[in-house]
């Protein structure tokens, strides 16, 4: 074979060399968009919160996935509409006793809520866990649940203004109120107060 048609085939063996690793690269890159969108999507407000903390995306990516999978090893349950409703009532307790006594009613709160969680299924040893898995299915609101629960952490070390504690109150009951929400009520939390 002559001296050319050896260059001609190493030209074309380096094209399409070239072009396998393009695809390659181009599957990547479309997994990786398709992983980024379905995380955004799922997470919402707590997605750029994460990235931002973790000033990495692909370490805030893995660590919103490993939530996910944690999440999906929980065996989270609905409240029976009779829960629901005891739980409605000693709500209605905390919150009429926060007119005399607002930082007891949001310790009062911050157990009520954790109730609620624990009869979910939801493990509620740590703070941090139990945030992490509050995100997966109550992304919008999770942001409130740490809120309050530093308000209520500050407000026991020290002299909380009572704006604050309202501040506090309402976040929990923010959460309160997804936690309560009948599984196809998830995004409208209001419906579920009826």
């Amino acid at each position: 074979m002559p001296l050319w048609g050896w260059i001609l085939i190493g030209v074309l063996a380096v094209i399409a060399a070239v072009a396998v690793v393009a695809a390659i690269i181009a599957a990547r890159s479309a997994r990786s968009r398709t992983r980024t969108e379905h995380l955004q999507e799922r997470f919402g407000p707590e997605y750029e919160r994460t990235v931002g903390e973790a000033r990495d995306r692909h370490a805030a990516e893995n660590e919103l996935a490993a939530r996910e999978k944690k999440r999906e090893a929980l065996d989270i349950v609905a409240l029976s509409p009779e829960a629901r409703e005891k739980y409605r009532q000693s709500w209605r307790t905390v919150q009429t006793a926060f007119i005399d006594d607002p930082s007891g009613a949001v310790g009062a709160a911050d157990r009520l809520v954790t109730d609620v969680m624990r009869e979910r299924g939801y493990p509620v040893d740590d703070f941090d866990r139990r945030a992490a898995d509050i995100s997966v299915d109550h992304p919008t609101v999770v942001e409130n649940y740490r809120a309050a629960h530093g308000i209520y952490l500050t407000q026991q070390n020290g002299t909380v203004g009572t704006e604050d504690q309202r501040e506090a109150f309402v976040h929990y009951r923010t959460l309160f109120d997804s936690l309560l929400a009948r599984d196809n009520d998830q995004d409208n939390p209001k419906e579920a107060r009826a």
